[in-house]
């Protein structure tokens, strides 16, 4: 039984050589789904597919900081959490004022590049959450690298159910509200890893203040 399901009060802390492998496999495969997405959304024309694959690349950062601070105090842990939950802010922003910035440019995105890169990012990341999800529950920076993974995995079937969408009805607004809504789960991802960074951050100066 791995660390993460033993019965103890403190949520697992990422300490495990096969957390580790898991995690630097799963960055390896969002790096790459990252340069392929970029690319076929700007050559397709999709706004979803550019907001799926800039989620790809917010994954690789999270999860190179997730290792990088594994094993540290939890302040540091809670700080990185914080600074993640801010990059998912960020990226959630940028994404709908792109998709509003689309609505006033003329142009249908390519339904066929949409389905097909959104089903081969979608492979991908059920990869990633299969790797993962025996380590789903943890403390905020572990936690962290599973909103994303699960965020990407939601995103990319919304990216396959805009393609539908742009294919039949032949308009840009099914590939535009998906992006809209993908801006939202973001946001919403973004809040709760802040929740949990904020709390534990106050837990370690509380310790901190009665160790003193």
């Amino acid at each position: 039984m791995g660390a993460c399901c033993a019965k103890s009060q403190q949520p697992f802390d990422g300490m495990s050589r096969d957390y580790r492998r898991r995690l630097w496999l799963v960055i390896a495969m969002n790096a790459a789904m990252f340069i392929v997405e970029m690319a076929a959304g700007q050559a397709a024309g999709s706004k979803a597919l550019q907001a799926d694959a800039l989620d790809f690349f917010g994954d690789a950062v999270t999860y190179g900081i997730s290792l990088a601070v594994i094993g540290a105090s939890l302040r540091t842990r809670a700080l990185a959490a914080l600074a993640k939950g801010g990059s998912l802010l960020l990226m959630g922003i940028w994404v709908a004022v792109s998709t509003l910035y689309q609505v006033f440019v003329l142009g249908v995105p390519q339904a066929g590049v949409m389905g097909s890169i959104g089903f081969l990012a979608l492979v991908v990341n059920l990869a990633s959450v299969l790797l993962l999800v025996r380590y789903k529950d943890g403390d905020a920076n572990v936690r962290s690298v599973w909103l994303c993974s699960r965020n990407d995995a939601i995103g990319n079937v919304a990216v396959m159910i805009a393609a539908l969408g742009v294919w039949g009805s032949a308009t840009a607004w099914p590939d535009l509200i998906v992006a809209g809504l993908m801006a939202t789960l973001f946001v919403s991802s973004s809040v709760q890893i802040l929740n949990q960074g904020i709390r534990e951050f106050r837990q370690n100066s509380l310790q901190t203040a009665s160790a003193g």
